[in-house]
């Protein structure tokens, strides 16, 4: 199956992708609008580090999207700030589910 269809994309968020640390604290790169459907549930996830942390949000969005960086800052259509846990690229290479990117929220 192709991408995700973008009649499903219902939501947009702003993702500033997490450049590393400064003397001042954290660098963020300039905001981005991305299309997606945010899915509001609690669970558990895997960070890259291999603990487990609890994700409050996912976004879903189309495969052409970029992968985002851990830690980078989001905003979600509510006007919560939360941060990135980790960017999964689903790509079912034929199997009948849709390819897109996943990103799992603090």
């Amino acid at each position: 199956m192709p991408a995700i269809p973008r009649r499903f994309l219902v939501h947009t968020i702003t993702v500033e992708e997490y450049l590393g640390d400064t003397s001042k604290g954290p660098k963020y790169g300039p905001a981005r609008t991305v299309r997606c459907l945010v899915d509001e549930k609690t669970r558990a996830v895997r960070s890259p580090a291999g603990e487990q942390v609890t994700s409050t949000s996912t976004a879903y969005a189309g495969p052409e999207e970029q992968d985002v960086p851990p830690l980078s800052r989001v905003t979600l259509p509510s006007g919560r700030v939360t941060k990135v846990i980790l960017t999964a690229r689903r790509d079912g290479r034929g199997l009948g589910t849709p390819n897109h990117v996943e990103i799992q929220l603090e």
